[in-house]
């Protein structure tokens, strides 16, 4: 399946992404049809139309909203979602995008979820942005999303707290520890909602070394510039069996903490983001046992990590450094066997040869329902796995 990148070179918001997935495949009639099963008959109006920002021509999305001083909640626009004729992938991809964006206000708020409101015509707008983008990543159903830096703009915006310097709080709170750029639009260039949107989407804030480009699309914006106001999005296949990836890995030695406190360290840095934790056993000086821990992040991902062990742990600092990664394309697929649903694990090797590996929780889960011990369970899947694989070629 193709890959998505995200370029943002003049930030991004909620329309000018739905321009770019429209410019880049989505049918306009398809995404209007859809949208108009949202239950919000009379409460907006959807404008695609072809327009050009300083001579790029691309696809330029307008909301327009009745006028209301309602105001509706998290609760409230999940329950819209929710009774809209979508499949489940489509409510809670949606549904997943408004509480990031919800986290982020109230974190700046230092209030509860639950409490964040959104005036009405600020929340149809984020509805059929947010609920459009779910409806559009179904359509084109990319294998992974990658986003370069974002560029946050600069100046100062209004809203209802006062003149703010841009970018937006709610903005900065959901691009913590990601790429970004300042300062090369003079207005706000990247909105929360459109913030919100990349967070949910993007597996990694970085462009792929290697992106064979099969389409693209411009989202366009209407605020003027010297450079175009646009989001571009290309379609793609990644040419290498190799990927490669920047990561940062976190290191620390501890001889003093209690081994027990070490289960809720590693559940937490996972939760955090990091893509591997592990624990060596080293020998520290007057021959302490120790255990030296290693906690490996995506680049620009580490600030919070490093935060988490430096107040859960009795180390007094860590060390960081840039390692390189390469991976083996890799994809899951679920095979139906006659004792249940299996994952199975498939990688490319650069030879053009692959293997492939049963997932171990589903082993472990059908072997507990049928009382059989794990190694006999695990050679009667593979066995069948083996012959349906032998069948599909």
């Amino acid at each position: 399946m193709p890959a998505l990148l995200y370029e943002c070179f003049s930030g991004i918001a909620g329309n000018m992404n739905l321009g770019a997935l429209i410019d880049v495949g989505v049918p306009p009639d398809y995404l209007r049809a859809e949208l108009s099963r949202l239950g919000m008959d009379g409460e907006f109006e959807l404008s695609i139309a072809r327009a050009k920002s300083k001579g790029i021509a691309g696809t330029l999305v307008r909301v327009t909203c009745a006028s209301s001083d309602k105001v509706r909640n998290l609760n409230h626009i999940k329950e819209i979602i929710n009774n809209a004729p979508y499949s489940d992938g489509v409510k809670s991809s949606a549904i997943h995008t408004f509480e990031l964006l919800a986290e982020a206000e109230a974190t700046v708020h230092d209030t509860e979820i639950t409490t964040v409101h959104f005036h009405e015509v600020g929340a149809v707008d984020a509805i059929v942005d947010i609920v459009g983008s779910a409806i559009a990543m179904e359509y084109l159903q990319p294998s992974e999303v990658y986003c370069g830096p974002v560029e946050l703009g600069s100046g100062t915006a209004d809203s209802e707290h006062g003149t703010l310097p841009v970018p937006a709080p709610a903005t900065l709170q959901l691009l913590l520890d990601k790429p970004t750029t300042r300062g090369s639009v003079p207005f706000e260039a990247t909105t929360p909602t459109g913030a919100a949107i990349l967070c949910n989407y993007v597996d990694s804030f970085e462009i792929p070394a290697s992106f064979n480009t099969t389409r693209v699309g411009y989202g366009l914006g209407e605020k003027t510039s010297s450079r175009p106001n646009a989001v571009r999005v290309t379609i793609g296949e990644l040419r290498e069996s190799i990927k490669r990836s920047e990561n940062v890995e976190i290191e620390c030695n501890i001889d003093d903490m209690n081994p027990e406190a070490y289960e809720y360290l590693i559940d937490q840095l996972f939760k955090l983001g990091a893509v591997d934790v592990f624990l060596t056993p080293i020998i520290m000086k007057k021959s302490r046992p120790a255990n030296k821990l290693t906690v490996l992040v995506p680049s620009n991902s580490e600030g919070k990590l490093v935060r988490e062990i430096l107040c859960s742990t009795t180390t007094s600092g860590v060390r960081m450094h840039t390692v390189q990664k390469r991976l083996l394309d890799r994809e899951v697929q679920v095979v139906i066997t006659s004792l249940g649903q299996v994952r199975v694990k498939t990688v490319q090797l650069p030879d053009g040869a692959s293997r492939w590996k049963l997932e171990h929780d589903d082993v472990l889960s059908i072997a507990k329902e049928n009382e059989t011990s794990y190694l006999e369970m695990k050679r009667i899947l593979e066995q069948e796995v083996t012959d349906k694989l032998q069948k599909d070629e």
